[in-house]
């Protein structure tokens, strides 16, 4: 499980320290932050997918991602005593994201790229990273380092040993350092981030890809777009919980039931439903109906992964169907570790009511901070 989050430098994510439980939600305003903090997470996700710089560019490349305040916020500043004003900058322009689990941790610092005449002089590059052991970092506890072009690793024998000496900035330690041999750690750790899942665009509109047939093959995890909806919904009946499928939408449409029909290996989904005569294909589904239900599959997936996080589940739902989706999205955090993102009370209420951390961001100077938390030890890999 992750214990802890810390993302520095990220748009309004100045220098954030959060706390993880098994079921964690984070609310707020909308603009206090919310997002940043989803995409941060999915920025450590694409670390292990050698997609880190790729992803940063989409957003517009690391100057469009950066903190765009001041380094620091003076007493005066914070008391609305004197304004915001730049200052000379004592550390280094970074980026920095990491996480703390029950036995790893992580962290990465990305900064501005040394100037070159190369077409890809915007590109950031990779500046340091580290893993260790337990929830902080320390000396003592480093399992594998990289400083620039070099990664020096801990041997089983003791001591440490440079294994890379010139690993390029646009790559990670974590992709090119991960051997079963000799960084059994890294391979482990890089697994379990890239086995993560992120939801936040199911698909529900007309043209929606889970509206449509769709060949079927055996599916344990629902993709991010749905689009292989009815193979999975298939696969949790065959090889899940198919009871746990028919309680969950049963709860929240009384009387209903879905089924699957192949035909010449396309899968289509229907819904049957109390008091109608023919069942309702997909393509008759309202947007909330079928949100839910790909929320059920995303949800009682075969294959639970290590951490799953939803970003604003709730969108087109109808009220009613807030309250059975927390009680689903409860009982599954008892075999994984799910973070919910989303500014709808009802739903963190819910959440909180099933013993949800609930974290409230708020935004103060342009700047996102967590109301009433103490935060978590943590110490950054230096440059240095």
């Amino acid at each position: 499980m992750l214990l802890t989050l810390a993302v520095a430098g990220y748009r309004s994510l100045r220098d954030v320290v959060l706390p993880l439980d098994r079921l964690t939600v984070v609310t707020g305003a909308n603009g206090s932050g919310k997002s940043s903090l989803y995409r941060s997470l999915r920025l450590l996700a694409d670390v292990a997918q050698g997609r880190a710089v790729a992803s940063l560019a989409s957003e517009g490349g690391l100057g469009s991602t950066l903190w765009a305040g001041p380094e620091a916020f003076s007493r005066a500043v914070k008391a609305r005593e004197a304004p915001v004003q730049g200052t000379v900058r004592r550390d280094r322009v970074a980026l920095k994201l990491g996480f703390a689990s029950e036995d790893f941790g992580y962290a990465i610092d990305l900064g501005l790229p040394v100037i070159t005449r190369s077409a890809f002089a915007r590109d950031p590059e990779v500046k340091v990273e580290a893993v260790w052991a337990g929830p902080v970092l320390r000396k003592a506890n480093t399992l594998a380092e990289r400083k620039g072009a070099g990664v020096t690793v801990l041997k089983a024998e003791g001591g440490r040993e440079t294994i890379i000496t010139s690993l390029p900035p646009f790559e990670t330690m974590m992709m090119h350092a991960a051997e079963p041999g000799g960084t059994p750690e890294l391979l482990a750790l890089r697994e379990r981030m890239r086995a993560w899942r992120f939801y936040d665009h199911l698909r529900t509109d007309r043209d929606a890809p889970a509206r449509q047939p769709q060949i079927g093959t055996r599916t344990v995890a629902l993709a991010e777009d749905g689009r292989d909806f009815a193979a999975a919904i298939q696969t949790i009946r065959e090889i899940g919980d198919a009871d746990g499928l028919d309680a969950a939408i049963a709860a929240a449409f009384p009387g209903s039931a879905v089924e699957i029909a192949e035909s010449d290996g396309y899968f289509r989904l229907a819904m049957r439903q109390e008091g109608l005569l023919r069942p309702l294909q997909t393509a008759e589904l309202s947007d909330g109906t079928l949100r839910f239900l790909l929320l059920v599959a995303a949800l009682l997936t075969p294959r639970p992964p290590p951490l799953l996080v939803l970003n604003e589940p709730e969108t087109s739902l109808h009220p009613d169907l807030v309250a059975p989706l927390g009680r689903l999205v409860a009982a599954v955090s008892r075999e994984t570790q799910v973070i919910v993102v989303t500014h709808n009370a009802p739903l963190v209420e819910a959440l909180a009511g099933e013993g949800a951390l609930v974290h409230r961001l708020e935004k103060s100077l342009g700047e996102t901070e967590i109301a009433g938390i103490d935060p978590p030890r943590w110490a950054w890999p230096s440059r240095g």
